[in-house]
């Protein structure tokens, strides 16, 4: 059964964004969302983790649990996903010395 999905990349190759514009739409610049059986997003999600090098990327699905859906992740990334009793929790890692934020 096909299902809602969401994928946001940072800084992947030009073929991965290639390859996720065939299945989904690119509502802003690296977010994709779209319909898609779970093979097509297993598929999608094969070629977008396998090819992530310094980027990354979060994938959202639809689930029946608690939340209502999954989130995984690929690459380095200072949130980290964590499974706090079955709810998926997001923790920040603390910047490195001479990092700064990001400012709005």
């Amino acid at each position: 059964m096909a299902s809602m999905i969401v994928i946001s990349v940072t800084a992947v190759p030009d073929h991965v964004r290639g390859a996720l514009t065939r299945w989904l739409l690119e509502v802003t610049p690296y977010l994709y969302i779209g319909t898609v059986s779970a093979k097509v997003r297993q598929e999608l999600w094969s070629a977008v983790s396998n090819c992530i090098g310094t980027g990354a990327a979060a994938l959202a699905y639809p689930a029946a649990n608690e939340q209502g859906f999954v989130l995984t992740t690929a690459g380095e990334q200072r949130r980290q996903t964590v499974d706090f009793d079955g709810l998926t929790l997001i923790a920040a890692t603390a910047l490195k010395n001479g990092q700064e934020m990001a400012k709005p």
